[in-house]
């Protein structure tokens, strides 16, 4: 996600010759983030009380497919695709073979292990970066990938996912604000900007080793979401692109909404700190992974998709609908928790899933019509 993201562009840039061939690769390992996508969609469908056939079983891997499996293996791809070399595919290959695994019905640390190893490559490939370019946004998506690694090593060694938890959604917001932060710079700089956000990073990694079921641990990673919130919400160059129109609109739409929803976690964690509520552990956790990663899933999904899968992809004012849909899901679901009505927590996993459903049709519809970038003469 570089500067031009915001920009409005929907045509990915020709690949070099030397890169098709590393275009089937690609293509494989997004297909095995879908594959991790669909089986954590059914666990989660499981998890909220639906009776499904493997359910209970897929229930228990829900986590680590959606937040390793389906956002570790996109992430390491659109990493390895901008760093261009051949070792760091090795990421989300690594990510994917942890999927199998674990679908395959390999102990939890096999598939643990698997994933741990792309959390290294993918924490090598951002020290050259950091390397190559020092500067707070890559030091904060080196950070995010060793806070994949901490989790996954964690969880390897036997620990539950909702005392390691903290490291993985450390990964996803670290890996999203230091992108943001990296377009930020496009913006009027402010002092003390790149300050606070150090200070977010330090409060985020303290409550990720405190551990959000404690009550410490939950507050000091509460206080960070709120810092971060409000960071992004004073210097995101969203706040100007959201007053243009078209793709660069949308996808300021999607970037405040999940803003909101990442601030609405912070006071989650404050206020109903999940040692002590079953709830407040849902509420904060969803509102991170539906209401703020998915909602920038959809936001960079039109320049993200291009760049990765060399396709052509068009806006379309459609794509407001399962954005609504997402948020609405979360809003019930949120909802639905605090008055204890539990067909409306089931209810909102249909929404979660027709929002999906819509966007990837409608992501499917744009491709059908403008079609595949042709490859680059030799």
């Amino acid at each position: 996600m570089d500067a031009p993201a915001d920009a409005g562009s929907n045509v990915a840039p020709l690949a070099p010759p030397h890169a098709r061939p590393r275009m089937g690769l690609r293509a494989a390992l997004l297909a095995l983030g879908i594959l991790a996508l669909l089986a954590g969609l059914w666990g989660a469908m499981g998890r909220l009380g639906w009776s499904l056939p493997h359910g209970s079983l897929l229930a228990a891997l829900h986590g680590p497919l959606m937040i390793s499996g389906l956002f570790g293996t996109l992430i390491s791809l659109e990493r390895a695709v901008a760093l261009d070399r051949g070792w760091s595919y090795a990421a989300p290959a690594f990510s994917g073979l942890g999927t199998l695994a674990l679908l395959a019905g390999a102990p939890e640390a096999v598939g643990a292990g698997a994933y741990a190893a792309a959390a290294a490559v993918l924490a090598g490939g951002s020290l050259l970066i950091t390397i190559q370019q020092p500067a707070v946004f890559t030091g904060a998506l080196l950070f995010g990938a060793l806070a994949w690694l901490a989790g996954n090593i964690l969880w390897m060694m036997g620990q539950s996912v909702p005392d390691l938890v903290g490291w993985w959604l450390a990964f996803l917001i670290l890996t999203i604000a230091g992108e943001r932060l990296e377009l930020s710079r496009l913006m009027p700089q402010r002092r003390g900007s790149e300050a606070l956000f150090l200070f977010a990073i330090g409060l985020l990694v303290a409550g990720a080793q405190n551990g959000l079921m404690t009550e410490n641990g939950a507050i000091l990673f509460g206080i960070a979401l709120l810092v971060i919130t409000l960071w992004l919400l004073r210097h995101d160059i969203a706040l100007l692109n959201v007053r243009r129109s078209g793709q660069t609109r949308f996808m300021a739409a999607c970037m405040l909404a999940g803003y909101a929803w990442l601030g609405f976690a912070g006071l989650s964690l404050i206020g109903l700190p999940p040692g002590e509520s079953s709830l407040g552990y849902d509420v904060a956790l969803h509102a991170v992974l539906i209401g703020f990663v998915l909602s920038m899933v959809f936001g960079h999904a039109l320049i993200i998709l291009p760049a990765v899968a060399r396709v052509r992809l068009s806006y379309t004012p459609v794509l407001y609908a399962p954005l609504f849909l997402l948020h609405a899901s979360v809003i019930l679901r949120s909802g639905s928790g605090v008055a204890g009505w539990e067909v409306g927590r089931m209810a909102s996993g249909i929404l979660t899933l027709l929002a999906l459903l819509m966007f990837a049709g409608s992501l499917i519809i744009s491709v059908g019509a403008r079609g595949s970038i042709p490859a680059a003469r030799g």
